[in-house]
């Protein structure tokens, strides 16, 4: 694995690049959000979407969310109402991931049975510029141990997963709990999990 150091408020540019080179070679990453470190893939490599669906020991049962960079970058891939853009241009970025009707061009690995996706834009500078220098979404599954436990230190992180992740952009430790869930996929909005982000509008 390779492994760099990045400030979080201005993240070097050159590490950013060699990750971005990475998910274009369909490569898998480790990533910084806002609220926890995640794997990640470009959502367009199918071969790399299959390699992580198999480090989280999953057959493509498990709904995977993306980041997209902003809210304009959001309609490309979902159907979002007024409602919804309404209070994703509140909240957003922020720790959230909102369930909205899949648009055609996200692949329908996906896809959950309703036809939604998750959604985020993290108030992260690392997580967004690399999304903005990718050009396209790239995945977000929170980095777990074989329990489940969330894992914070970059280091344990590094040791667990270096064999199987190709470059880790590491931000210090987060300590943060998983962003909220709010499916907006429908007329009345449904608080799927209370995370990081306040969900006191939606109850």
């Amino acid at each position: 694995m390779e492994f760099y150091e990045l400030h979080p408020e201005d993240p070097q540019v050159r590490y950013i690049n060699k990750a971005v080179n990475v998910l274009k070679e369909g490569g898998l990453i480790i990533y910084p959000t806002d609220t926890v470190y995640g794997i990640g893939c470009d959502i367009f490599n199918k071969e790399a979407l299959e390699k992580l669906f198999d480090i989280k020991n999953d057959g493509g049962s498990k709904l995977f969310s993306f980041v997209c960079s902003n809210l304009k970058d959001i309609a490309r891939y979902a159907k979002v109402s007024d409602y919804a853009y309404r209070n994703m241009k509140h909240l957003l970025p922020g720790p959230y991931t909102f369930i909205l009707p899949a648009a055609k061009e996200v692949p329908k690995k996906l896809w959950s049975k309703r036809k939604t996706v998750g959604i985020r834009v993290p108030n992260n500078q690392i997580a967004l510029t690399l999304v903005n220098m990718l050009g396209n979404p790239v995945i977000s599954t929170s980095v777990t141990n074989r329990k489940g436990d969330i894992l914070s230190d970059p280091f344990e992180i590094k040791n667990i997963f270096g064999a199987k992740i190709d470059l880790m952009l590491a931000s210090g430790n987060l300590t943060g709990e998983p962003s909220s869930v709010i499916d907006l996929s429908e007329e009345e909005p449904v608080v799927i999990r209370e995370g990081a982000g306040d969900v006191s509008i939606f109850v």
